[in-house]
């Protein structure tokens, strides 16, 4: 664990230095607030600081509240107040202004050990916290078996964008894609193969999108992608792009092995109207079924019958 000295005596540097070494600790030092305070703001910055109240530009306590009012959006920065100072009431002064924790100076070794051992622990329980938040977070935003959005989340992203190409008065491609003829692999190759389909044909959707576009795990085999700032003819191009890579050479599990095709239906948004979600969803599935009906593996939209692409025509 890397700690930051803020320490001007050189003394006490040297000295507490040679503790953390002693334990195990990698010390970065700062011999001023100025300094310290260009440290901390940099990437990978220690979170435990031990701060001295009295520095030669501005003091501890003012470096403490620098800390905690750009706090925000931070990893957590554990701060003991180092200070020759005594009294509750420089205490109670520490910790209004943001410390963690105070020591007065001159301090028994193993006295300083104890402070740093409760800061490192406390780091090590948030650090854990922020994890179980995050996969809480993905657990509920995200597809357990795909790793896209999930339903609700991928629909508030279209409700989002719709929300901003009305502001914006731009449009909005949308696609719903289906795996073709997938109770078939379920039924041929098993339940295992077909799982390790869906990741597949998510992944290779995924890596073909553009860092602002959205896709999620609509239903069963089905996807819904996003497509902010498509008109139809680029979303139609764009759609038809990511089918052919879909079926550009087979999945393979297990040792076996089989292409896999998709068809899609798309919709254009007209940027206008409350129930402009329910109307691209309903026009998009109807481009789907018409897709499927007229041989699948290929991109239909309503709005534009004579535009199908279908396999090899393009």
């Amino acid at each position: 664990m890397q700690i930051l000295v803020v320490e001007d005596s050189p003394v006490y540097r040297k000295l507490i230095g040679d503790y953390l070494n002693d334990w195990g600790f990698t010390a970065q030092f700062a011999e001023n607030g100025a300094k310290a305070w260009e440290l901390l703001q940099q990437q990978d910055t220690p979170k435990l600081v031990l701060l001295d109240w009295v520095l030669p530009d501005f003091d501890g306590i003012e470096l403490c509240r620098r800390v905690r009012q750009a706090g925000s959006g931070r990893e957590y920065t554990y701060i003991i107040l180092l200070t020759g100072k005594e009294g509750r009431q420089n205490m109670l002064e520490a910790m209004q202004a943001g410390a963690d924790d105070f020591l007065a100076k001159p301090f028994d070794a193993h006295e300083l050990k104890a402070h740093i051992m409760v800061g490192q622990r406390i780091l090590t329980l948030q650090e854990e916290l922020i994890a179980a938040r995050e996969s809480m977070r993905q657990a509920a935003t995200h597809d357990s078996l795909t790793g896209l959005l999930n339903r609700a989340e991928v629909l508030r992203f279209l409700h989002n964008e719709l929300e901003r190409s009305r502001r914006a008065h731009t449009s909005a491609g949308v696609i719903l894609a289906d795996i073709d003829h997938f109770k078939d692999v379920n039924d041929s190759l098993g339940h295992l193969f077909g799982d390790e389909a869906l990741k597949e044909i998510a992944s290779r959707l995924r890596s073909r999108l553009r860092i602002y576009d959205g896709i999620g795990r609509y239903g069963g085999e089905e996807f819904l992608l996003v497509l902010p700032d498509c008109d139809l003819e680029s979303t139609l191009h764009r759609a038809d792009e990511l089918r052919e890579f879909v079926s550009s050479k087979p999945v393979v599990f297990q040792g076996s092995e089989k292409l896999i095709t998709i068809s899609m239906g798309i919709a254009i948004s007209s940027a206008s109207g409350d129930k402009e979600v329910e109307r691209l969803l309903n026009r998009a599935d109807l481009g789907l079924y018409q897709a499927k009906r007229n041989g699948r593996n290929r991109v239909e939209s309503v709005q534009m019958t004579a535009s199908a692409r279908a396999a090899g025509q393009s």
